[in-house]
């Protein structure tokens, strides 16, 4: 099969590779589509090098395939597994999503929405699923701000957030502004005229730009700042800087830091597509390259330009 290809960091190449077999409680994926995110870049440079002792591998990573956002077909079933058939249309993540086949456990994936495309569901699951997290527990009526409402997180946070019946304001670049409008942003300030203003009860920062006083001060008593992620920081730790120091400040505020670690899950995902069923979030598809190009994706994500999620398709 076609696939890009990692054997250490810092390099890629796109060639071929055996097909997969499915393992325990695992189906093999004919891959149609997968997202790309931040996330990748970081897997394929193994930058900041704190990823390196969370599991993904020290000297080099641990699967020879980046990817992990997908959307396919089931090509066979391994053992143990129920709830699926080959034929089933699918959405989630798995490791290894840059290829033409990926083995995937069902743990963490849903049936594909009815509706959309293949490359729409590829868009959804860590983008969507991260901001659907980070907004729990919101109410009717509160007031949400979103950092980065243009990007993959944020332009899922602002969709989320309004199908809660929170008053939604998403702060962007002056090229995303059109979009997080058309998402349903009720206010958009533009970072590049002039920073946004109030207070709110939330706020969902998915750029990491702004100092943790600044978020503090936008928040209103009791309440929270979700911090997704940042790519701020040095090589070691990276944007994990700013998470893992901000809760040292909880005892002093009732506001509250919250760093987001967010999780891939079936019932997360499947969240998710009842959601998009029901015409409240549709996936803000980006830039498109196929399989070949799938490097040039990731290069296209670091570079800031991309707004809603950047797809490769197969």
């Amino acid at each position: 099969m076609k696939a890009v290809v990692q054997r250490r960091y810092g390099s890629a190449v796109f060639g071929d590779l055996d097909v997969p077999v499915p393992g325990q409680g695992e189906v093999l994926l004919e891959v149609r589509a997968a997202g790309v995110d931040m996330g990748v870049w970081h897997l394929l440079t193994g930058k900041p090098y704190l990823l390196r002792f969370l599991g993904f591998g020290f000297r080099g990573p641990k699967s020879p395939v980046p990817g992990r956002d997908v959307a396919g077909v089931v090509k066979e079933i391994g053992p143990g597994v129920t709830g699926f058939a080959v034929g089933d249309e699918v959405f989630g993540t798995c490791d290894g999503s840059f290829a033409e086949y990926a083995v995937a456990p069902v743990s963490r994936l849903a049936r594909k929405p009815e509706g959309i495309s293949f490359t729409e569901a590829a868009a959804v699951p860590i983008s969507g699923g991260t901001a659907l997290q980070g907004l729990r527990g919101v109410q009717a009526g509160q007031r949400v701000l979103v950092l980065g409402a243009g990007g993959g997180v944020g332009s899922y946070g602002v969709q989320i957030a309004k199908a809660l019946g929170a008053h939604v304001t998403g702060v962007c670049s002056t090229s995303k502004v059109e979009l997080v409008r058309s998402l349903g942003a009720d206010e958009v300030f533009d970072y590049t005229v002039a920073d946004f203003t109030g207070t709110y009860d939330l706020i969902l920062d998915c750029g990491g730009a702004r100092p943790l006083s600044r978020l503090r001060g936008a928040t209103n008593e009791r309440g929270r700042i979700v911090l997704v992620g940042a790519e701020t920081g040095g090589s070691i730790t990276g944007g994990f800087q700013k998470s893992l120091g901000s809760p040292l400040l909880n005892p002093f505020s009732s506001k509250k830091f919250v760093p987001l670690m967010s999780t891939e899950r079936a019932d997360v995902f499947d969240e998710l597509r009842v959601l998009i069923e029901a015409g409240s979030v549709k996936a803000a598809v980006g830039k498109v390259f196929p399989l070949s190009e799938a490097l040039d994706a990731v290069d296209h994500v670091y570079s800031r330009r991309s707004a809603g999620k950047t797809v490769v398709t197969i």
